[in-house]
């Protein structure tokens, strides 16, 4: 097992890996908060500002293991409002083509720091 960390993603704020490649072809991204890396503040704006940070955050961090978004064979998508569906949605049909990775879209009551989403993935070597 072996950590990827990138600067050009926000650091972890607990104990754990931006990402994992988990040595079997298989790299587990961490739920990535729409935080700008550059400022560590949320983009202004609502959700569809938020959704488009988490993902260039999770491309980030794909990047620094050698893979991009097309590698994604799994998301999870956390709303704080499941009313923002059809935003997020929106956005997150930007970052993906078909074939399009599995995916399940949960509302949550709170996310850390009060963010609107949180995306995590997995992607393949494969």
């Amino acid at each position: 097992m072996k950590s990827i960390e990138t600067t050009k993603a926000p650091g972890a704020i607990g104990p754990y890996s931006q990402a994992v490649d988990s040595g079997a072809g298989l790299v587990f991204v961490s739920g990535q908060l729409p935080i700008d890396p550059a400022t560590g503040t949320f983009p202004e704006g609502g959700v569809k500002e938020q959704t488009r940070q988490s993902l260039l955050n999770a491309s980030a961090i794909l990047e620094a293991a050698g893979l991009d978004l097309s590698s994604v064979v799994k998301t999870t998508v956390f709303l704080a409002d499941m009313g923002d569906f059809a935003t997020m949605n929106e956005v997150y049909s930007e970052f993906f083509s078909a074939p399009f990775p599995a995916r399940s879209a949960v509302a949550v009551k709170t996310l850390p720091k009060g963010a609107l989403v949180e995306i995590e993935c997995i992607a393949t070597r494969q």
